[in-house]
């Protein structure tokens, strides 16, 4: 790579999203309780899941996974942006950096392809309800979920490497509120073509054929919903499909305008705002859509509430 004269990098500044000390507290407190809905939801989510047998079946299975996804894929990175409302210079080390946008793609990856497994769940319980548990089988259940896990993992591997493998040294001031490749691109006095051109060539290998999925199931689900007789049952699976595709939508349009458009269109300011949708705001909402809205979800936490209540007051008052 042909390079310009380089000092060595050894940390980095996040920048942060706003510069501007008055909305620091404010932006503060909400995100401190966006993050703490977050992780509440989606642990939650996760025990719901585990602890009552009723929701033992493929499509829990899934969403047990995705809300483990975004409780790590949030907790990656909410703290260290928590941290530039409290200090001046928010530092993060080299080493640090690179594993921040390590576990950033993996769990950015994961979610986009655990998405598509999902709609083709929902493809076939609609679709082809007689077959759901032959073709939804446990082993096939597992290799749609560790397929994106192994392939997310690699894909983070690999750009990590290459990103951290460029010099630094005009400034170490990221202009974003965590390490993300194209800021980080910005600061190098390498040759970036090749990266570029890596970025661009990954991106369309995951999301267009995850969105592509995703659209092709969602075609025959509607199609199919159309063809129900009951008003009540084509309402209800249409309310539901009406918030998949929202959260979808936000998600995978944020991440397509980010990684699927030339380097020379980004603005870099514009681009913190869009990763907050799927940094902070998508892995908070994801319980509400898939889940909380859901009468099995809703019943397993009833009667994990009524079970705490009961043996509290077994404890207080029986003996």
């Amino acid at each position: 790579m042909a390079q310009l004269n380089c000092t060595e990098v050894k940390e980095f500044i996040l920048q942060g999203l706003t510069d501007q000390q008055e909305l620091k507290m404010p932006l503060l407190m909400v995100f401190f309780l966006i993050y703490l809905f977050t992780v509440v939801g989606n642990l939650g989510l996760v025990f719901l899941i585990r602890a009552d047998t009723r929701l033992h079946t493929p499509m829990y299975f899934f969403l047990s996974n995705l809300a483990f996804v975004d409780f790590c894929y949030s907790s990656t990175i909410t703290p260290k942006m928590l941290g530039n409302f409290l200090y001046k210079y928010n530092v993060i080390s080299f080493h640090a950096c690179a594993t921040q946008l390590g576990c950033f793609l993996t769990f950015m990856i994961s979610e986009c392809l655990l998405l598509a497994s999902m709609a083709y769940d929902r493809y076939v319980a609609i679709c082809n309800p007689l077959l759901y548990m032959v073709v939804m089988s446990p082993q096939i259940c597992n290799v749609l979920v560790v397929i994106p896990y192994t392939y997310s993992f690699l894909t983070a591997l690999f750009h990590t490497i290459l990103t951290f493998r460029l010099s630094y040294g005009h400034s170490n001031i990221i202009n974003h509120f965590y390490c993300d490749d194209m800021p980080l691109l910005r600061l190098t006095c390498s040759d970036t073509n090749s990266k570029q051109l890596w970025i661009f060539i990954c991106a369309g290998m995951t999301y267009i054929p995850s969105v592509l999925i995703v659209s092709i199931s969602y075609t025959y689900i509607i199609s199919a919903i159309l063809k129900m007789k009951s008003a009540e049952g084509r309402r209800k699976a249409f309310s539901t499909c009406g918030s998949h595709m929202v959260a979808v939508t936000i998600f995978y349009g944020t991440l397509i305008f980010m990684y699927l458009q030339p380097s020379s269109n980004h603005s870099l300011d514009t681009d913190k705002m869009a990763s907050v949708f799927y940094t902070v705001i998508i892995p908070m909402l994801n319980p509400l859509i898939y889940s909380l809205r859901n009468k099995d979800v809703k019943d397993a936490l009833t009667k994990v509430i009524v079970n705490k209540n009961q043996a509290f007051a077994f404890v207080k008052f029986g003996k």
